[in-house]
């Protein structure tokens, strides 16, 4: 494991807006603020080393930061949250997968994970992993690169 950690400023943007106890409401009718996010799209557009990005830059840095704004403040993510991750933002590499015997000893391999939770290290090679063996895999190979 990399042991990726947040920077301080890092934890600090990740829980701004986040209501402290004593801010939430005591009516439990009314409705609890959530901060609003900012899309993945601005926040790469405000990293300056990717301006002149190349598009491998800008993927990865995506994954980056979506890891980054699911994860909790010490930088890991719960096992249902990369569950969710995988069904919401990696659904076209993971659909039709679920009845192969490799996509099944993934998952089997995520949940029984001995930390309850996952680092950004872990979930890249869970990605990288289901990407090896999807189907959409095999159809992006087969895209025409030249006339």
């Amino acid at each position: 494991m990399c042991g990726c950690m947040h920077s301080s400023r890092d934890q600090a943007l990740h829980l701004e807006g986040d209501p402290s106890p004593s801010a939430a409401p005591t009516s439990t009718l009314a409705p609890r603020k959530m901060p609003k996010s900012i899309s993945i799209s601005k926040q790469l557009a405000t990293i300056k080393a990717l301006k002149k990005g190349s598009d491998l830059e800008k993927a990865i840095a995506t994954i980056a930061l979506i890891f980054r704004n699911s994860s909790d403040p010490d930088g890991k993510l719960g096992k249902a949250t990369a569950k969710n991750l995988l069904q919401t933002q990696f659904r076209n590499f993971t659909e039709g997968q679920e009845t192969k015997p490799k996509y099944k000893d993934l998952l089997s391999e995520l949940d029984e994970h001995t930390e309850d939770k996952l680092d950004f290290e872990d979930f890249m090679i869970l990605l990288l992993s289901i990407t090896v063996i999807s189907d959409l895999l095999q159809n992006i190979w087969s895209v025409k690169i030249m006339k």
